[in-house]
């Protein structure tokens, strides 16, 4: 074979290669590159996260009970105390003067007692003494009656017995009232003894209100008084009025909120784990004690209902959750964060939750029989449409006539974890899907021919570095 033949030949194998590979990569050029990945199984847990602070479950402002200036502040802000603990002492010195004279009183009164009850002793022995000489005068009486009877003495002297027996008798019943009268006395005198004694009953809680002890064993969180300062009573958490605030730290909650999206799934004993800012690395196990029925508004905090004017800003939902364990770490008013677990599932099908779309199925399907091009017979009615029904579903990779096509399947989803979703039906393990990227899926339509590129996107600012 000459020379010239050979070149000629090697000439047309590179122009047909060259078509061919041209071929190829126009082709390739108009494949749609798409990240995928497959239907796994494996645990699955959801959470609700929620912000807030620290309160402890029972905490109380010691207000002031009394008008008058501090003369003792026992404790000052971050002291333990101890239930019945002195914590502070306004003066009392007209309180102290009002027991000593009622205290006075109350021995003079009984002292009365005394004296009524040695009177009533007294008029008691007369009337003894009356009625053993109303005895006599009967016998005399008697005696006189019966020699008057039998004309042995003059009338003259029987008169004069039966008028000694009348007056005996008169002295008796004059002795018994004396006797009742002294009784009464008595009985009053006692009755201002009780009177006297419930009046220093009132005293003796006047001083007392001069006296602030703790309630319970706490925390003190807040003096916002000094010593030497005067306090008023009145309404709470007015100035003046609040002398200091006590926390009991045996209980402590984190009271956050949750974007009202999320409150649905959060019911009552529900696992907690709690971090604070302050204490970072540190996991607070606790469980759901409380779930709010009113609205908050995120940019004010108030409830809904206290809102004088409607508006359609997000809200928030108050949650409490009671931390199983105390930490002496831990102080109120502490940013938290609470992750709320609201399902926990093992062995279950999930998928990558930026895998999952909503389209219409009828929409899905006329765009796949018309081999990738969009009907031209869609109007607005028909795209109002296609909104109202469409359905969420993942783009599963199916190889036909050679060719690999993302084809739209609609499936059932149930919890939702931090990356991933659950599946209730629509799938099988191992089956092989679109997960990527978003730019792709949002245009994404059934049918259209895929390439698998798994390669990791870099972003421009990536680039540039």
């Amino acid at each position: 074979m000459s020379p010239k033949k050979i070149v000629l030949i090697a000439v047309i194998v590179l122009v047909v290669a060259g078509i061919i590979a041209g071929t190829i990569f126009y082709g390739q050029s108009n494949v749609t590159k798409v990240a995928t990945g497959k239907v796994t199984r494996q645990e699955l847990v959801s959470i609700v996260s929620g912000t807030g602070q620290i309160k402890p479950k029972t905490y109380v402002n010691v207000g002031a009970t009394a008008f008058g200036r501090i003369t003792h502040l026992n404790v000052k802000e971050g002291d333990h105390v101890k239930a019945g603990t002195v914590l502070a002492t306004v003066e009392n010195v007209q309180s102290t003067a009002t027991v000593a004279a009622q205290q006075a009183t109350i021995a003079a009164s009984r002292t009365d007692v005394t004296s009524y009850i040695a009177a009533e002793k007294t008029a008691s022995a007369n009337v003894l003494q009356a009625k053993a000489d109303l005895e006599q005068k009967q016998l005399d009486f008697n005696r006189a009656l019966a020699l008057y009877n039998d004309k042995l003495i003059a009338k003259q002297d029987f008169d004069a017995k039966k008028a000694a027996f009348d007056v005996s008798a008169a002295t008796v019943a004059q002795r018994q009232a004396s006797l009742a009268q002294a009784v009464a006395q008595t009985d009053s005198q006692r009755g201002h003894v009780l009177q006297n004694v419930a009046t220093q009953r009132a005293n003796y809680d006047s001083l007392d209100k001069t006296i602030s002890r703790a309630p319970f064993d706490g925390l003190v969180t807040n003096v916002p008084v000094r010593e030497g300062e005067t306090v008023v009573t009145g309404i709470q958490n007015a100035g003046g009025s609040t002398i200091m605030t006590l926390a009991d730290m045996s209980v402590i909650t984190a009271e956050v909120k949750v974007d009202e999206t999320d409150i649905v799934n959060v019911h009552m004993d529900q696992s907690v784990d709690v971090t604070v800012d302050a204490l970072p690395g540190r996991i607070f196990k606790g469980h759901v004690t409380e779930v709010g029925d009113q609205a908050l508004l995120r940019t004010t905090g108030l409830s809904t209902t206290q809102s004088t004017t409607g508006t359609e800003e997000a809200k928030d939902f108050k949650v409490v959750v009671t931390l199983d364990q105390t930490s002496d770490d831990l102080r109120p008013g502490l940013s938290t964060t609470a992750k709320i677990t609201t399902a926990h599932k093992q062995n279950v099908l999930v998928v990558p939750i930026q895998a999952l779309v909503q389209r219409d199925p009828a929409a899905e399907k006329a765009f796949q029989a018309n081999h990738g091009k969009q009907p031209t017979t869609t109007t607005t009615s028909n795209t109002t449409r296609a909104k109202a029904q469409s359905v969420q579903g993942v783009y599963l990779l199916a190889r036909e006539q050679g060719k690999l096509r993302a084809v739209f399947t609609p499936v059932t989803t149930g919890i939702t974890g931090a990356t991933d979703i659950e599946v209730l039906g629509g799938l099988q393990e191992n089956s092989e899907i679109v997960t990527g990227r978003y730019k792709v899926l949002r245009t994404l339509k059934s049918g259209t021919i895929v390439k698998i590129d798994n390669t990791v996107e870099v972003s421009t600012s990536d680039s540039d570095k």
